[in-house]
């Protein structure tokens, strides 16, 4: 591939790179990772409410890593509550799934970081073999989209399996009972995904730039070698 063609892919995986590493401060630093309502059962049964009359203990959560709130609604109006998992949920949440999660992030985030520097060394400077060469450029993205796949399959499992949204809502909750009504994930959440399969693209385009993966051997080296050794 000549050389120019082979700059510009080095530059818009590199790019890409940054692009992601953005993307993974912006979600660790958002509330923007899990939107959805919570219904207050204890009100609701006490009047029996069904139907419209349902809607008044209806209340809503959002939170990312760091912090959120929720509005707590039982018949009387909504109260919005703020919250922040360190100190105040750190009894009640899985804390060591939490803190994988923010550990993950800051290592797609420097990984990333990482990664452009490399991208952009090869497309203007001279690579050394080691660190800028192939092999280095297949590890980073390796070990980026790694990385946001273990974030989204470790929040995933923290929101639905041990019902982080419920823990929260019931938060200090003595009379009241809160359940989950509806739940998603948000903008946050996505954007790790698309962190994911930006490094996963970056892998395919250091191969479109004809670098051969690190652990590949020619076999054509062998066969001709094979057959000069039969010549003399």
């Amino acid at each position: 591939m000549p050389a120019q063609q082979k700059k510009l892919i080095f530059c818009t995986a590199g790019l890409l790179s940054l692009a992601s590493a953005l993307g993974a401060a912006a979600a660790l630093g958002t509330q923007l990772w899990v939107r959805g309502t919570t219904l207050c059962t204890t009100g609701a049964l006490l009047v029996n409410a069904s139907g419209p009359e349902l809607h008044k203990f209806i209340g809503e959560i959002r939170y990312g890593l760091f912090s959120g709130q929720r509005v707590r609604q039982c018949g009387l109006g909504g109260r919005p509550l703020h919250f922040s998992f360190f100190p105040d949920l750190l009894r009640i949440i899985p804390a060591s799934i939490h803190v994988s999660v923010i550990l993950f992030c800051t290592v797609l985030l420097v990984f990333a970081l990482v990664g452009a520097g490399f991208f952009l060394l090869n497309a203007f400077g001279s690579p050394y073999e080691t660190l800028q060469g192939p092999a280095g450029l297949y590890l980073w993205s390796f070990i980026s989209c790694s990385c946001g796949c273990l974030i989204m399959i470790l929040f995933s499992s923290e929101v639905k399996f041990h019902h982080l949204s419920e823990k929260i809502a019931n938060f200090k909750e003595g009379t009241f009972t809160f359940k989950t009504h509806s739940e998603q994930f948000a903008n946050s959440f996505w954007t790790i995904l698309v962190c994911s399969l930006v490094h996963f693209l970056n892998a395919l385009l250091i191969r479109l730039a004809g670098f051969e993966f690190p652990f590949s051997k020619s076999k054509d080296s062998g066969t001709i070698t094979g057959a000069a050794d039969l010549m003399y």
